[in-house]
C-alpha cells in the first residue's frame, strides 16, 4: 500500500508516526515549504529521512506522488495539490485539530460554510483524522464531515523503560512540574495562584516551570507578590530529551491550557513518563487519552478551586500518584503511540476502500470520533 503525508514541513510532531508508516506500507511525506529559522531554534528541526520529499526539490515527482498513492493524509498546505484526487475520487483524510479555538465566531460562519464544503464536499471520499477530541463537534457544526470522523492526534517519542515500576517509585512526589510557553492560554499563572494556597496549608511541594515567553516577568512578579521564591523554581527553555527527564524525576505533572491547546503532545509525554497528571478539560488530548481518575485526573477549565483539590489530594496520597502514572504509562505504551496508530491508519484505508465505512476499533487511534461538546466534563466525576 502506498500512503503519503503531505504538510507544511517536516518536524518532531511527525517523525515517529512517519517511521511507524514506513515500516507498515510504501510511505513519503511531501514537504511543501521550508521551515523557518525561529521553529528550527525552538527543536523543530530534525534530520530528515530518505521518504520526505520537498516540493521546492522535486514538484513534479511530489506532485505525481500525491495523485497516485492509495490514501493521502493531508495537513497544512496548499489546497491545489490535492485538486486532481479529490477530482477523481481518490481517498483523501484531512488531519486537523479543532478548527473553533476562538468560538463559532458568527461573522465568519457563512465564509466558513461556502469554503469548507467546497474543500471537502459530501460526495468525495474525504474523512477527518481528528487531532482533538472536539473536531467533530466543531465541524458538525458545518454539517461536515458527519460518520467520518476518527481519532488521531500527535504521536511523539514512545519510551519503552525496562523497569517501570522503578521509574514509578522513584519519583519525586511532592514535584509539580509544568511545561510550555508561558502564554496567557496556557494559564501558567493558574499553577501558582493554586501553589500559594498549597503553602497557606503548609503542604511540602515543589513547583518548577520549564519554558519561556510573554508572560515570564509577570510571573516572576506573581512569584515575588506571593512570597513563593522558596517554593517554585523556573528552569527556563530545555531541549526534549531534557524534559523527559524532569518529567521521569515528577511526580505530579499540572497541565492548565484552555480550549485553544488544539492537541498538546506533552500531555503524551508526561502520561509515558508516569506522571499523575491534571490537565483541564478543554485541552485537545484530553478526553482521548485521559479517563479520568482512571489513568489522570481532569479538572474543570478556569476553576482553580477545583484544581486546587484535585492537586491537594495528589499530595496527600502519594499511592495514588503511583495508580494513575502507572495506568498512564501503559496508556500510551499499548495503545496511544505511533506502531499502534501506523499499523491501525493502514487497516483503516482498506477497509474503507472495500466498504466506505469502518468500525474496526473500540478505542484509541482510528476509532470512531464521536461528536463531544465543550462541556462534556460537567458532571462527569
Amino acid at each position: 500500500m502506498k500512503i503519503s503525508f503531505v504538510s507544511n514541513y517536516f518536524n518532531h510532531h511527525q517523525k515517529f508516526l512517519s517511521d511507524a508508516l514506513m515500516r507498515w506500507s510504501d510511505y513519503s511525506f511531501i514537504a511543501t515549504t521550508e521551515m523557518r529559522k525561529e521553529r528550527e531554534q525552538l527543536g523543530y528541526g530534525i534530520k530528515e529521512d530518505t521518504y520526505v520529499k520537498k516540493m521546492s526539490i522535486a514538484p513534479k515527482e511530489c506532485k505525481k506522488i500525491i495523485d497516485q498513492v492509495d490514501a493521502v493524509i493531508f495537513g497544512s498546505a496548499p489546497e491545489e495539490l490535492i485538486y486532481y484526487r479529490k477530482k477523481k475520487g481518490k481517498l483523501i483524510f484531512r488531519y486537523s485539530e479543532r478548527p473553533l479555538k476562538k468560538g463559532m465566531e458568527l461573522l465568519k460562519y457563512p465564509y466558513r460554510f461556502i469554503s469548507w464544503h467546497k474543500k471537502s464536499p459530501m460526495n468525495k471520499p474525504i474523512y477527518m483524522l481528528c487531532a482533538s477530541a472536539f473536531t467533530a463537534s466543531d465541524y458538525s457544526k458545518f454539517g461536515m464531515f458527519l460518520n467520518r470522523t476518527y481519532k488521531w492526534g500527535y504521536f511523539p517519542e514512545t519510551k519503552r523503560y525496562e523497569d517501570y515500576h522503578y521509574l514509578i517509585g522513584k519519583k519525586k512526589k511532592n514535584i509539580i512540574l509544568w511545561c510550555g510557553r508561558f502564554l496567557n492560554w496556557k494559564h501558567p499563572d493558574d499553577a501558582i495562584k493554586v501553589v500559594n494556597r498549597l503553602k497557606k496549608d503548609r503542604i511540602d511541594f515543589e513547583l518548577h516551570f520549564i519554558g519561556t515567553g510573554e508572560m515570564e516577568d509577570d510571573l516572576h512578579k506573581m512569584v515575588d507578590d506571593y512570597h513563593l521564591n522558596d517554593s517554585i523554581t523556573f528552569l527556563g527553555a530545555m531541549k526534549p530529551d531534557q524534559v523527559r527527564q524532569h518529567m521521569e524525576d515528577s511526580g505530579i505533572y499540572l497541565f492548565t491550557s484552555d480550549k485553544r491547546e488544539g492537541w498538546g503532545a506533552v500531555l503524551n509525554e508526561a502520561m509515558n513518563s508516569g506522571c499523575a497528571v491534571v490537565a483541564s478539560h478543554v485541552i485537545g488530548s484530553v478526553p482521548f487519552l485521559l479517563n479520568h481518575n482512571e489513568n489522570g485526573i481532569v479538572y474543570k477549565n478556569g476553576d482553580v478551586d477545583d484544581l486546587y483539590y484535585k492537586i491537594k489530594y495528589l499530595l496527600d496520597n502519594p499511592n495514588e500518584q503511583n495508580r494513575l502514572g502507572e495506568n498512564a504509562y501503559h496508556t500510551i505504551t499499548d495503545l496511544w503511540n505511533a506502531d499502534i496508530a501506523a499499523e491501525r491508519f493502514v487497516k483503516l484505508v482498506e477497509k474503507i476502500n472495500e466498504c466506505g465505512q469502518c468500525d474496526l476499533f473500540r478505542d484509541g487511534p482510528c476509532s470512531r470520533a464521536d461528536i463531544l461538546e465543550d462541556n462534556w466534563f460537567e458532571g462527569a466525576e
